[in-house]
């Protein structure tokens, strides 16, 4: 472990007895943040994993496509059993809106590794065993264009089920805070996060106020651009020194700078079938099909 990697931590949430090893800080609710409106981001989705008999939420998400889901590839590396959950806003109650959703495949970045957090490439999509039906509740995430950067205090919102505070609890219910973009020329100077962050990340926040925490890993950093909320970030990371630092803006995998890897994937995958010759993802662990 670098220096730098002892300066952040994920924000996927995980029961501790999960792992021998030591757990990476992940998914806290949105700390500082209001309840959203009940299904006001219907994009949003919850990743959950399987253990002791039950589901877990650990991240966010996207519905980016009725069969496709982007979120963190810090959330889906563990080889855990996953679900995606939609049309959910109090993860705790069955309300009625909700679709159960299996995974059929788990494509991580090919770059990510977990050992070298600050190369960036915290990202993953999932491809669902079956599509989600778009209603009032579910919805597609609009993404940017390839190489869109915002503006310095660019208004944004950062959404999810994590942590309301630094070693808090879940939120049962969808939060939402406000969190302006910090521009790459800041976010990279040494009062921020120096060179830790790279210009394949997204800042936002940093007020000491409002920041993502675990449990809101991959999930979305929302922000208008002509008038259509589009989905800009994944949510990545925070401060090992807490999730509401002054200075230390919750990081982002920058959507912009991966639509050629998301549409390569889409399209080479989509249309493959399983055979007994193929390798598949079955909800987090890998077996012949």
């Amino acid at each position: 472990v670098t220096t730098t990697m002892l300066q952040l931590v994920l924000l996927a949430t995980l029961a501790l007895w999960c792992r021998a090893e030591p757990v990476p800080e992940g998914s806290e609710r949105v700390v500082g943040g209001t309840e959203a409106r009940s299904h006001a981001w219907p994009s949003q989705i919850s990743l959950q994993y399987y253990y002791s008999g039950s589901w877990h939420h650990t991240c966010g998400g996207s519905l980016i496509q009725q069969k496709w889901v982007m979120t963190a590839a810090h959330c889906v590396d563990g080889g855990l059993t996953y679900r995606v959950v939609a049309g959910d806003h109090n993860i705790n109650q069955n309300e009625g809106t909700e679709q159960i959703l299996s995974i059929s495949k788990i494509i991580i970045h090919p770059y990510w590794n977990r050992n070298n957090l600050a190369a960036g490439y915290d990202i993953a999509l999932l491809r669902l065993s079956s599509s989600a039906t778009l209603n009032s509740y579910v919805q597609l995430a609009a993404l940017p264009q390839e190489g869109v950067i915002l503006a310095n205090n660019y208004p944004c919102y950062i959404s999810g089920w994590g942590l309301t505070r630094t070693n808090g609890q879940l939120s049962s219910v969808l939060l939402q805070a406000y969190l302006p973009v910090v521009d790459y020329q800041t976010c990279s100077s040494s009062s921020y996060w120096g060179s830790t962050v790279k210009n394949t990340m997204v800042c936002a926040g940093g007020d000491g106020v409002r920041s993502g925490c675990q449990g809101d890993s991959g999930g979305p950093l929302h922000c208008a651009v002509n008038g259509q909320y589009q989905v800009h970030g994944v949510t990545s990371f925070v401060s090992s020194l807490g999730c509401n630092v002054k200075g230390k803006p919750t990081v982002f995998t920058r959507v912009s700078a991966y639509r050629t890897w998301i549409s390569s994937v889409r399209a080479e995958h989509s249309q493959i079938h399983c055979t007994s010759r193929c390798l598949c993802w079955h909800g987090g662990a890998s077996r012949e099909a």
